[in-house]
Order: C-alpha cells, then structure tokens, then sequence
C-alpha cells in the first residue's frame, strides 16, 4: 500500500496536504521519517507514525452507533440527516449499516465495511437475536403475549397467499415507565418491514417508543448517548467471530 493511501484511511489529510506533512519528516516508517508520499510500505508489518502517533492497520473496521430518532439507516438521502452522517471524524468510505432502524427508532446499529459479516448477520437462516425496549400504549394481555411468542399474522403472504407468521418471539416484561406506559423486552429474529410495530398492531396495541439494545452478541453501550459511536472492543470482536 502507498503510504499516502494508508495516511487518508486514517483522515490524516487530503492528498495534497499528506504530501506536504510527508516532505516536512512529520511521517516515519521503522522509526525513519519518509519524506515522498508515495513511498510503498507494507501496513501489516511495518510500523507507521505520525507526529510520533503509531497509526495502526485494519482491514475492515466495525463501529457501534447509537442512532437516534430523525435520522435514517442509509448511507445517502437527499432530505434526512443519515447514521454516516453521525461519524463526521472516521473515513466512512465502504461503511454500511448492517442492517435498518426505522427513522422514528433509536439504538444500537453496527456499522461496517465488512460485507461478509453483514450478510452473516442478517441472513434469514442464521436466526439471529435482536432484543427491543418497546414502550406500549396498554398493557399486553396473556392471550396477547401468547400469540406474539407463538408467532402472529402481520400482513404478510406467501407465494401461494397462505399468511407468513412471523418466528417465535420472547417477551419480558418490564417496570412502567416515567409516563406510566407499560414496556417490554421484545426478542425476534427476523427484520421485517416495521416488524415490531406490526406484531404490536397485530393484537391491538400500539408502540409509543422503540430502542433497539441488542443485536446479535453486541449490547448497547450504557456509555453512549443518542449520536455517540465508538469502535468495537476486542471481546466484541471475538463474540462476532472475528
């Protein structure tokens, strides 16, 4: 890799301005300032600083987000603030959601620019655990709760036009909250279309707030506010296999 790619990646600079931090000896290789940009070193063996700051190399890079409400799961849109928008110090080329929340939800999202994982986590057969803090407008009922862990009717058809139930569900319920609505931990495994809000409406009830806290084996940071990212941990990174 050139040495002034391997600068950009970690938003060193522009090109023009990597050039110039380059020829003024502010960028060693192995302990000796470079002075030409365009200098080709090896980044997973060689040692690279700049201003005396070790830069180190990642293939793909994973960062947790807490989106917030008002902002869309996109990378691009032409009339809505986007979770990329939210990184405004990382270099957020390749960067993906993996995965949507709606604009009106707020919570974990894992954003990569690693595809593999992305397709991993959300493939249909791989089933995988996503935990919601949803705050209703009634209480839920024992038939309600049955039906929802059961796996319910929210519109969807098949093919042949037979509904499309969705998976079995986990429900766990929680204290009141400071408006005294009744809230939930809803567990699914699936990433329908407005799912949970659909499953809610589906036994009459209605959703007034949603936040996602778990994905797969990654949990929400307590340490995050609404906006706030920071990059995944080594444990993280391990409980993903990678």
């Amino acid at each position: 890799m050139r040495l002034d790619k391997f600068l950009g990646d970690h938003n060193i600079g522009t090109r023009k301005q990597i050039k110039e931090y380059v020829k003024n000896g502010r960028c060693k290789v192995n302990g000796v300032a470079v002075t030409k940009s365009d200098t080709h070193i090896n980044e997973n063996v060689d040692e690279i600083s700049f201003d005396e700051i070790p830069l180190t190399y990642s293939k793909f890079h994973y960062f947790m987000l807490y989106k917030p409400q008002g902002v869309v799961s996109a990378t691009t849109d032409g009339k809505n603030k986007t979770v990329l928008d939210l990184l405004k110090n990382e270099n957020v080329k390749g960067l993906n959601p993996a995965g949507r929340l709606d604009i009106d939800t707020e919570g974990l999202l894992l954003l990569t620019d690693d595809g593999g994982l992305i397709h991993k986590l959300l493939s249909p057969k791989k089933h995988v655990d996503k935990t919601y803090e949803v705050h209703l407008r009634k209480e839920l009922s024992d038939e309600d709760i049955r039906l929802l862990e059961d796996g319910i009717d929210i519109g969807d058809t098949r093919d042949d036009g037979t509904p499309y139930l969705t998976l079995p569900a986990k429900i766990i319920k929680q204290e009141k909250d400071g408006e005294g609505r009744p809230v939930i931990h809803l567990i699914i495994h699936e990433g329908r279309f407005h799912q949970v809000k659909r499953m809610l409406e589906a036994v009459g009830n209605k959703v007034e707030f949603l936040k996602r806290i778990t994905f797969g084996p990654l949990v929400l940071d307590e340490g995050l506010s609404p906006s706030e990212y920071r990059p995944l941990n080594e444990k993280e990174l391990k409980e993903l296999g990678l």
